[in-house]
């Protein structure tokens, strides 16, 4: 087997930022990402993303250290229980880096078999079925609402609030958006279970806001978490409490849903153990993303059976993506005219 990867710049259409960035006085304007490819003797081969993240200490700098100490001979397209078992003795941590190779090892193995992931998984995809909101990330008031104004094709938004100026910024997008559902995430921005419940019974009051992300952080005391959710008259859902199927349990006492990502579970196998442990503690799930390309979100899209809910835009959010994979319309995923039929269905642009 050998392994290739490469840093990619992701550039963004806006200036991003999310509650830890606003309150740290931070934000991005490009994204890095690591490509990654598998090939054997054989000639078969695999493509992978890993989309680190600084909330969780991670950077390109961590997934290429992680990736120059795997021996590729370990991996294998034939046996990808086996190869994460391996990757898992590395590191406890490193799940974007996993997340890269198992994409990668899945890919393959579904290239050689002449199938499409979803397939291969027994899922398939129902076409003119999956909805992806769209994501408006912290910004000054008008700017969100330009953001919003400009997304007018998309059926659904996901606004990120969590800072000082909640109120204003939800009032600038719902503004452009009149009546539109929106999805909010308060990225753990609300610090007690008091202060969430404020905001989450002024969000109630405007009646087409569908849940609320992770108001509280992910460290709060459980007893904290359980009283927001008896009371809160929307629902919640866990995103950074909910790293892998370990975190099901818990999370079924706090939410009433959770967010699943490829890069939290180190890929498409943790990633569909991950949603398949949510929903057999009665939990809604919904497929996310952090800033991405088509690779990693076309992998995501072929978990979209098992969902309820979908934010599967990173790709969206960008202006240079390398490659083409599902595809977008007016907010609905397909893979209908992807000419690619076997695999992640991606290919370079």
């Amino acid at each position: 087997m050998r392994l290739t990867f490469r840093r990619f710049d992701l550039v963004l259409r806006h200036h991003w930022a999310v509650a830890s960035d606003i309150n740290r006085g931070r934000g991005k304007s490009a994204y890095p990402v690591v490509f990654v490819e598998l090939q054997d003797a054989a000639g078969r081969s695999g493509l992978g993303e890993a989309s680190p993240s600084s909330q969780y200490h991670e950077s390109h700098a961590t997934v290429s250290a992680f990736l120059q100490r795997v021996e590729p001979v370990r991996l294998s397209f034939d046996d990808i229980p086996q190869s994460m078992a391996y990757l898992d003795s590395l590191s406890a941590g490193d799940f974007p880096a996993k997340c890269a190779l198992n994409l990668a090892l899945v890919d393959g193995a579904m290239k050689a078999r002449g199938q499409a992931v979803c397939d291969g998984l027994g899922l398939g995809f129902i076409e003119g079925k999956h909805v992806t909101s769209f994501t408006i990330g912290l910004a000054a008031p008008e700017v969100m609402a330009a953001k919003a104004a400009a997304a007018s094709a998309m059926p659904v938004l996901k606004l990120k609030l969590g800072s000082s100026r909640d109120r204003e910024n939800f009032a600038a997008v719902r503004d452009a958006a009149p009546r539109k559902p929106i999805r909010v995430d308060a990225n753990a921005g609300w610090k007690t279970k008091e202060e969430a419940l404020t905001r989450i019974e002024w969000l109630a009051a405007d009646g087409h806001v569908e849940f609320v992300e992770q108001p509280l952080p992910a460290d709060a005391p459980l007893a904290d978490s359980t009283w927001l959710k008896t009371r809160s008259p929307l629902p919640l859902f866990g995103d950074e409490s909910y790293q892998s199927a370990a975190d099901a349990e818990r999370c079924a006492q706090c939410f009433h849903g959770v967010n699943v990502k490829l890069v939290k579970t180190g890929g498409i196998s943790g990633g569909h153990t991950a949603l398949v442990a949510a929903r057999a503690q009665g939990l809604k799930t919904m497929l996310g993303c952090m800033i991405e390309s088509s690779v990693l979100i076309s992998a995501s899209a072929h978990l979209a059976e098992l969902t309820d809910y979908l934010d599967l835009d990173g790709n969206l959010l960008i202006t240079n993506d390398p490659y083409t994979g599902v595809v977008c319309d007016q907010g609905r995923l397909s893979f209908a005219g992807v000419r690619e039929t076997a695999g992640l269905r991606v290919r370079p642009r």
